[in-house]
């Protein structure tokens, strides 16, 4: 894919959406991470703010969940006015553009918008140095998480 592409990122509103985002979450998490396909989707999905990037064309590039309030309780320790980012995913041919960036940005406006504090997250290791660039600060010890060496880290809004 080009860089010439020119792409939005949108919170995703009808089913079509939701497939999409859930389309490009099986092709990183499960295909290429390998992921179970059982532990990748969840009983979170039907209350999170999804958000999609996607390509003038159509195409979905990117994804990502922002989940709040008391679903997520669980996910932020109790506490209300935190959100939890999670399932950010970008297709391979998307990667180095800005997407996923763009796809951080749309879940910090979407849980601005709903008065959070602060953004939790749990990244995978080799990602830490993203989301610091983005004013994550890492906390905790490292732990696995669908096999994967995670650490939490959190951004005040």
């Amino acid at each position: 894919m080009s860089g010439t592409h020119a792409y939005v990122v949108r919170v995703a509103e009808d089913p079509a959406d939701l497939e999409a985002c859930f389309a490009v979450r099986k092709e990183v998490f499960v295909g290429e991470q390998g992921v179970p396909e059982d532990l990748e989707y969840d009983e979170y999905d039907a209350v999170a703010v999804h958000v999609l990037a996607v390509r003038e064309d159509g195409m979905p590039l990117g994804t990502g969940r922002l989940l709040h309030g008391e679903k997520a309780a669980a996910k932020v320790d109790g506490d209300l006015t935190l959100g939890s980012l999670g399932r950010l995913a970008v297709a391979k041919e998307a990667r180095g553009l800005g997407v996923g960036i763009a796809l951080v940005r749309a879940i910090e406006d979407a849980a601005r918008a709903r008065g959070l504090a602060a953004v939790d997250l749990h990244a995978q290791t080799h990602a830490l140095g993203f989301y610091e660039r983005l004013g994550y600060e890492a906390y905790g010890p490292e732990y696995p998480e669908a096999g994967i060496p995670h650490r939490a880290m959190r951004r005040a809004l």
